[in-house]
């Protein structure tokens, strides 16, 4: 079995011509870049920094933003050089097809759409949740919860993922015009909240900066200081297998945070999967990339200095479910959460968009391939998979709306960072095998920045939870029967 063939670059961008199965050129740099933006900057942005400060690394979490942002820079500059040589669709999946062979491909493909299918369930979910939290803060009192027998239905989800859906079916276009507006706005919340929050900040919340290690069940209060079984599957895989005791702060806090922070970065790849709708994209996709991520780094970091300014770590450790809200709350300005939670609602309503067309467009590529039923690829006259969108809509809104899917929030991160791994990896291969590519964006210092960057994304995915590993197993597992039974016979490099 020829499990390693690899796609040509020449029949990829061949394909991006193919009648019937091709997509439409029409975003520009700014529409790449508030792409990004969008699907970065959710409701993390008002979560993640404050558990981050609580729970791992105090006032030097601001060191876990800035490490995780290089990390994620480093990868968004590989995306971008294979994004300049590859402008198809499909991302990770089809860069890998041309570098590393079909099995590889197929399993970053499989990938891919786990971490999309996931976060796109449990954005839409969340965003249900947030929607009655703020009716509730503005004085309305109203459920979007119906009951149809014995299971409950959430029309909240429902409704986002439709409207979303029918914006897509009309065109990339115009849903990455909807959607820059609202990033706009959501931008412009987070700003305010970061100008506001430092008319309460204190220098002496920020010492020590680097608090002194301690055993986690002194800081949560646990009874014992002994792992429980559950705890044991919720440690950090590498943790876990040097036989350490739970931990939280010092240095080894900082990489901790550094691991949980590095998720809030992501989605700036699902502007990879767009390059086949990219205007010049060996020009737009690099540049759209690297912007977009530039202003989510900035806005992280700054959320971290505010929240760590405004309210002591030891405070917000002691907090149940630590955020922005709490913080200013502590500081007595219960006002903000009106704003926050207003703000919160539009950065889920524009992931939820861009996860929408990151999960088609990747199915959309290995379809094309035919290493899933050759149907889906089909495109109409304004070069839209309408039936392919429409499909995966119908999935989302069904899952998110029907089911718990927190638990598996967790497999969208070591999805994700599969694919980092073997993007930076890829770069130097293909620099060996094919230097006579025109290359409009290089990645400085090759073979060894990506070497290292990759490696820097295995020591990231290796903090991830042992019970986040054994589901990534099991999925894999499935996976690989899939191929197999079907993919590698059906495969387009067979004919």
């Amino acid at each position: 079995m020829k499990l390693f063939r690899t796609k040509s670059i020449e029949t990829a961008l061949a394909q991006t011509q193919s009648e019937g199965h091709s997509l439409k050129r029409e975003l520009g740099v700014w529409d790449l870049a508030t792409m990004a933006v969008a699907v970065a900057v959710g409701a993390g942005i008002f979560s993640i920094g404050a558990q981050t400060i609580a729970f791992h690394a105090g006032p030097s979490a601001i060191i876990s933003f800035l490490i995780a942002g290089a990390v994620c820079a480093g990868v968004a500059l590989c995306y971008a050089e294979f994004a300049s040589m590859v402008p198809a669709a499909g991302s990770a999946y089809t860069f890998t097809y041309t570098t590393l062979g079909e099995f590889v491909a197929w399993i970053i493909g499989w990938d891919l759409i786990l971490e999309m299918m996931m976060a796109g369930s449990v954005i839409a979910k969340y965003w249900g949740v947030y929607l009655q939290d703020f009716l509730r803060l503005v004085g309305v009192n109203f459920s979007t919860t119906v009951s149809l027998g014995t299971l409950n239905v959430d029309l909240a989800p429902f409704v986002i993922v439709a409207f979303f859906t029918v914006l897509l079916v009309f065109g990339t276009k115009l849903s990455s015009r909807v959607d820059s507006v609202l990033t706009v706005v959501k931008v412009g919340v987070v700003l305010f909240i970061i100008v506001v929050g430092f008319f309460y900040f204190k220098p002496s919340n920020l010492v020590p900066f680097i608090p002194h290690e301690q055993l986690a069940s002194d800081i949560t209060g646990s009874a014992s200081a002994q792992p429980s079984a559950l705890s044991t599957f919720e440690q950090p895989l590498l943790q876990w297998m040097s036989g350490k005791t739970a931990t939280m702060y010092g240095v080894g806090g900082i990489f901790s945070g550094a691991a949980l922070v590095f998720f809030a970065f992501l989605g700036f790849d699902v502007v990879a999967t767009t390059s086949e709708e990219a205007k010049d994209p060996k020009r737009t996709i690099p540049r759209g990339i690297t912007l977009g991520l530039a202003i989510v780094i900035a806005l992280y970091v700054l959320v971290a200095i505010v929240t760590s300014g405004m309210v002591s770590y030891k405070v917000l450790a002691q907090q149940e479910s630590p955020s922005l809200s709490t913080a200013f709350e502590l500081v007595g300005a219960g006002w903000a959460a009106k704003i926050i939670s207003f703000g919160v609602l539009v950065g889920l309503t524009t992931v939820v968009m861009v996860l929408l067309l990151g999960l088609t467009r990747v199915i959309f590529a290995m379809s094309r391939d035919h290493l899933l039923p050759e149907g889906l690829s089909q495109t109409n006259k304004s070069g839209v998979p309408v039936g392919l969108q429409i499909g995966v809509g119908v999935i989302i809104a069904i899952v998110a709306s029907t089911l718990d899917v927190s638990v598996l929030a967790d497999m969208v991160n070591i999805g994700t960072l599969s694919a980092f791994v073997l993007v930076c990896f890829g770069i130097p291969i293909m620099r060996k095998k094919r230097p006579d590519l025109v290359r409009s964006f290089k990645v400085p210092g090759n073979p060894w920045f990506p070497i290292v960057v990759a490696v820097a994304c295995i020591v990231v995915a290796v903090n991830l939870s042992v019970l986040t590993w054994l589901r990534f197993l099991v999925w894999l597992a499935i996976g690989i029967v899939i191929y197999f039974g079907y993919s590698y016979r059906h495969s387009l490099l067979n004919e």
